[in-house]
């Protein structure tokens, strides 16, 4: 958790990075040598398997490539939610929800809770889970809880240069981040008016090179019992 700085007061809008953060790909880089023995290794299909893999012909491991989980919530306060503006790359200045790569040896929702503080300062009350969006292209599944705020004592961390409570009237749609933000957005504004939240579930389409792209309608939706 981030240290208050002295010049910041309950409910700040401004702040920014204390130090530079290098932007890392979520991507996993290719994979030229075995980590176990440092040889070369091979791209190809293994014995009793069915895709390819990056193999070492040396010591004979087989180096698996799995998806990045990421995790995050939809903090509540009243009638609005709080976003983050974004101080670091990717979509630097752009606006999310608090959300960040889940650490090992963590849960998923302590990692949703985590990112909340680190992000936007936030003390929450964790509700049910309530989006997750498999984002392929990127090897990615992106989870988002339902979340109550203890208060308004929230600031922006380090990866944040702004953190707000916003209506749905005023969510700047045209400068929100990740099309899993928007979507969850849409979703929980949907739910909101049906006094009913769900569960839901999707995925997201595109290109690693690029933005676009579009979310499929939910594959599935279960009451999560947590009202309005």
């Amino acid at each position: 958790m981030s240290a208050t700085p002295p010049n910041h007061r309950a409910g700040a809008l401004h702040g920014g990075p204390r130090r530079g953060l290098r932007y890392i790909s979520s991507m996993t880089p290719a994979l030229n040598f075995c980590s176990v023995c440092g040889h070369a290794i091979t791209l190809r299909v293994p014995e009793a398997d069915n895709r390819e893999r990056a193999c070492c012909d040396q010591c004979g491991a087989i180096h698996y490539v799995n998806p990045k989980m990421v995790v995050g919530t939809v903090p509540m306060w009243g009638e609005q939610v709080l976003l983050c503006r974004r101080a670091i790359e990717p979509r630097r200045g752009f606006w999310t929800l608090p959300a960040g790569f889940l650490e090992a040896d963590e849960t998923t929702a302590a990692g949703a809770t985590r990112e909340t503080d680190e992000e936007a300062g936030a003390r929450i009350v964790l509700g049910p889970l309530f989006t997750m969006y498999d984002v392929v292209h990127v090897r990615q599944i992106h989870l988002f809880y339902l979340a109550r705020l203890v208060d308004t004592d929230f600031m922006p961390g380090e990866e944040s240069l702004e953190v707000r409570l916003f209506d749905e009237s005023d969510v700047p749609w045209n400068e929100l981040a990740f099309r899993t933000v928007s979507a969850t957005l849409r979703q929980f504004f949907a739910d909101r008016r049906l006094e009913r939240f769900g569960v839901h579930t999707g995925s997201i389409e595109g290109s690693p090179r690029s933005l676009s792209g579009t979310a499929t309608p939910a594959l599935a939706t279960m009451a999560a019992g947590l009202a309005p």
